[in-house]
């Protein structure tokens, strides 16, 4: 390898019951995520987000370019510009842009047109994927495996969320477009989601059909 500076590779050594542990009770953890589409308007502390964000911001990511950026939304007329943008796209989305076969995969979770949580929620968290920048952000460097590492940070952000006792949904009208306008960001940036953040609503459900999850013979393959 080329020369380059470098750190100590720092990693608490654990025994390997501790290991497993550790694994098995954040596997159970995560199993209790759902994704939530009935929030209160309960508030949650700024700093529960700047830190899940700082936590999303740790993935890894091609070259160190950290080509990310998360606009957070909590002005109830941002949110209201942003319902209503998102809500004439999945319109158009439901009324036939979606295929028959699309729709009939959405039905069992109950999915419609209507997005009130966008602005009854506190938080709504814009992921932006930056196809130029480089680390300095100067808008011309290239950045490299941009999708996937945008992907794991926001995998990141969900799960920092989710460990602090909050609700989630992840939110991607079709086309996003919209969301580059009304965060302010340049041309250079691709909205890839809404991740809409807050407490679930009193009487909150989750579809029956979101309960079902592959189980890992299914999902894994041991070569």
């Amino acid at each position: 390898m080329r020369d380059h500076d470098t750190v100590p590779y720092s990693l608490p050594d654990l025994p390997d019951e501790d290991r497993i542990a550790r694994a098995r009770a954040l596997r159970d953890r995560f199993k209790q995520r759902r994704s939530c589409r009935y929030f209160s308007d309960r508030p949650v502390p700024r700093a529960i987000i700047e830190a899940a964000i700082e936590a999303a911001g740790s993935a890894p990511n091609g070259a160190n370019h950290q080509p990310w950026h998360f606009a957070v939304v909590s002005s109830p007329d941002k949110k209201r510009a942003i319902r209503e943008a998102a809500e004439a796209e999945e319109r158009n989305f439901y009324a036939g842009k979606a295929s028959g076969e699309w729709l009939d995969a959405l039905a069992p979770l109950g999915t419609d047109a209507n997005k009130p949580f966008l602005e009854t929620a506190p938080w709504l968290i814009v992921v932006f994927a930056q196809r130029k920048g480089g680390i300095e952000e100067d808008g011309t460097t290239q950045n490299y495996y941009v999708n996937e590492s945008v992907g794991i940070a926001c995998g990141m952000l969900i799960a920092a969320l989710h460990e602090a006792g909050l609700a989630t949904l992840t939110h991607t009208p079709s086309p996003l477009g919209f969301l580059r306008e009304l965060c302010g960001r340049p041309d250079h940036e691709k909205p890839l989601m809404v991740v809409v953040v807050g407490h679930p609503a009193e009487g909150a459900t989750v579809p029956a059909h979101a309960l079902r999850k592959k189980p890992l013979e299914q999902i894994s393959s041991w070569l």
